[in-house]
């Protein structure tokens, strides 16, 4: 399956992207995306009078802006759904099985800058459709958390797998720091293959993992906002995460 997006259009493209974050434990209107498509780029932002995700429930509190290749869960009530944060978590409102762009294997690239402060990160991560309950492990192609950033000089980019309830994955998840200014474009990929994940950015080889899952994964897009790390009079921040372009 070969699959890109430029973002050269006029609207996102909306038989690859649902723009909303993990909708079932919430809402489609309480968990819609804050972004805009310019100069041939895909900006995601979090505006200062965007709402808590899960209000209420998620501990810590999170604000998020985020597009997913795939969304899927079980009937209200039920705990049949993608990436619970906590046991016991039920369904608020049912999805309908949506696949948009769902790989199994390849390769899948990023071009992408971040404006970050100490209370904000940003990611793409690649996680399974969950239609069966241990098809969750998830590939972390990158992260960046803004308290992890020395402007201009270096970044800690989080890369690798996390297994969580697949006893088949591997748990093996390392931030690497590297002499990167993540406010100019960088391309953070991952090739995987037979249970193999290798990652790299800007062309250079990083990590290498074995044990990452065979099955079909979906994309994940955000960049997120975390109030209670507010170091203070920063409250009128804005974070944003801009990109060029996804290819595989």
């Amino acid at each position: 399956m070969t699959f890109s997006d430029d973002f050269d259009g006029p609207a996102l493209d909306l038989s690859v992207w649902s723009p909303y974050y993990l909708p079932q434990w919430s809402s489609r209107s309480a968990t819609e995306a804050t972004y805009a498509l310019s100069d041939s780029c895909l900006t995601l932002s979090i505006p200062t009078d965007q709402g808590l995700w899960c209000a209420g429930d998620h501990k810590p509190d999170l604000r998020v802006s985020a597009l997913q290749s795939g969304s899927y869960s079980g009937p209200v009530g039920t705990t049949i759904g993608q990436q619970p944060y906590r046991d016991g978590l039920l369904v608020q409102e049912e999805q309908p099985p949506f696949w948009g762009w769902t790989p199994s294997g390849g390769r899948v690239e990023l071009r992408a800058r971040a404006e970050l402060s100490p209370r904000s990160m940003a990611a793409l991560w690649m996680v399974g459709l969950e239609d069966q309950p241990e098809r969750c492990a998830e590939i972390c192609i990158m992260e960046v958390f803004g308290d992890a950033v020395v402007p201009g000089e270096s970044a800690a980019v989080g890369m690798g797998l996390h297994s969580f309830r697949d006893p088949s994955a591997t748990e093996d998840f390392e931030a690497v720091r590297l002499p990167i200014d993540i406010r100019e474009f960088h391309t953070y990929s991952v090739e995987w293959s037979d249970g193999v994940a290798e990652f790299s950015v800007d062309g250079t080889p990083i990590r290498r993992c074995t044990g990452a899952p065979t099955y079909p994964l979906q994309l994940m897009l955000a960049v997120f906002d975390f109030p209670d790390r507010s170091v203070g009079d920063d409250d009128h921040l804005v974070p944003t995460f801009t990109v060029d372009h996804i290819v595989a």
